[in-house]
């Protein structure tokens, strides 16, 4: 069955060619209301990326992402190997915070707050189009012949792309081993850590290979966030669509005539212009609908506008809107599915501060040293050994620890001489005890002992243990 015409680009993205090539994309640069908002959100979200690990909070990195030694800080917060749940469950948050934006405006994410669109459209973007120049003269160096101007001009944004993709790479490290770590290792110089240093040196290839090869490739082959719109978008959804009966009119598009009464011969408002597909990143015609390769960027909105205020037409042509605003002049509505994203992500998140304000900042594990038995001692006093693990999730060390017994007459004893310990500031301390106590305590071959954990004389957590007995005591 062969495609109508008119829905022929589905067949294939936009940056490939009919012979199945990769189509190189040299967009106009943007201009207009939008760009400027664009570019006082990116250069704030640009700020937070770059410094956010080298901020702290209370002494914890403000975003760390410690795989290795499974430590995690978000927005201040340590999270643990203990905490994992706690950490699933702020991913979870994302995730459903993303989806109700998508469901709601589409990926605009992709345009205003990703990473990648950031980087590439204003670093990148803007390094290449202050050495080569604009579309035109991108395009025209592109088929240059390699020259001493096109050597120049290439090894110059090569070299450029290169330094920022390593200084990009040292802000990813410290995201990843923490900002204390990547300065210690700068200040001892780069051949005193060799196996960082080749971890810094493969990140930096993969960012510029990223950023000044694979490009949007990133956002339409390998970022599975625009499969989802498929799944999540529907007629109601805010995306940047193009008002195609506005656009189209009766008799379809037509180049603009100067004194031309175009409503009266039944042509649109667009006048076929392709302005639209000039300045879009990705390079795709927004007037077929939405599409996969479209990161809602709003660059062929402000391009539309302009258009269209140079020839005497009503802007918005290109605009923020849904299907059913377009086709049935409807308004925004919170629908029930937004009410559902909405409802589900309060709760999570109300059960995700509960949690946090819960969480105590040392946490304890009291357990039966593995194949061991009771010892009966004289005087009738029974003898359990077990491992202990405290773990100190501050930034400051806790001194003077000690265990005690809750409601229960008997005595706990450390293996080590000292009746008290610390536990270094988000580290650990681990070690042998005894805990001893009469038969008549015991109620059975099992018990249940509360166990309190003291710094001086004041409380900072408790935990249970299984104390085993002879079955008959009397």
């Amino acid at each position: 069955m062969e495609t109508p015409d008119n829905e022929s680009f589905r067949d294939s993205i936009g940056t490939l060619t009919e012979d199945g090539a990769r189509k190189w994309v040299f967009p106009k640069k943007p201009s207009g209301k939008y760009w400027d908002y664009r570019k006082l959100v990116s250069y704030v979200l640009l700020a937070f990326l770059l410094l956010a690990p080298f901020v702290k909070i209370n002494g914890n990195q403000f975003l760390m992402f410690n795989i290795l030694e499974r430590r995690f800080n978000i927005f201040g917060f340590p999270f643990w190997p203990q905490d994992f749940y706690l950490f699933v469950l702020s991913m979870l948050i994302g995730v459903i915070f993303i989806a109700l934006f998508t469901v709601a405006f589409g990926r605009i994410f992709c345009g205003w707050i990703c990473p990648q669109t950031i980087f590439m459209e204003m670093v990148f973007r803007r390094v290449e189009f202050w050495i080569d120049g604009d579309r035109g003269a991108q395009m025209r160096l592109d088929r240059q012949e390699w020259n001493a101007e096109k050597i120049r001009k290439r090894v110059t944004k090569w070299f450029i792309f290169l330094v920022i993709s390593f200084i990009i790479a040292n802000v990813f490290l410290a995201y990843l081993i923490g900002s204390d770590k990547v300065i210690q290792y700068i200040m001892e110089g780069p051949f005193e850590h060799i196996s960082t240093l080749i971890s810094l040196l493969i990140f930096t290839a993969v960012f510029y290979f990223v950023f000044a090869w694979f490009r949007e490739q990133v956002c339409i082959i390998a970022c599975p966030y625009g499969r989802l719109q498929g799944v999540l978008l529907d007629n109601k959804s805010i995306v940047v669509a193009y008002d195609h009966k506005r656009g189209e009119g009766e008799n379809g598009r037509k180049k603009f005539r100067k004194n031309e009464d175009r409503e009266a011969l039944g042509f649109g408002d667009c006048i076929d212009c392709f302005q639209c597909v000039n300045v879009c990143p990705t390079g795709i015609d927004i007037r077929n609908g939405t599409q996969l390769e479209c990161v809602n960027c709003t660059a062929c909105i402000d391009e539309c506008d302009h258009i269209m205020e140079s020839i005497n037409l009503p802007k918005g042509l290109i605009r923020y809107a849904s299907e059913e605003n377009i086709e049935l002049k409807k308004k925004f509505e919170f629908t029930p599915r937004l009410k559902g994203y909405s409802a589900v992500l309060l709760i999570l998140v109300g059960v995700l501060i509960g949690m946090l304000l819960l969480r105590n900042d040392v946490e304890a594990r009291v357990l039966r040293l593995p194949g061991q038995l009771y010892e009966h001692k004289d005087n009738n006093i029974i003898s359990n050994v077990f491992t202990y693990k405290l773990i100190n999730k501050t930034t400051k060390d806790i001194e003077n620890v000690s265990f005690k017994l809750r409601k229960k007459v008997g005595e706990i004893k450390m293996v080590s001489s000292e009746k008290t310990f610390v536990v270094p500031a988000q580290g650990m301390a681990e070690g042998t005890l005894f805990i001893e106590l009469p038969q008549s305590e015991l109620s059975g071959d099992k018990n249940s002992l509360m166990i309190e954990v003291y710094s001086g004389e004041n409380l900072i957590e408790t935990t249970s243990v299984n104390f085993l007995g002879p079955r008959s005591y009397k």
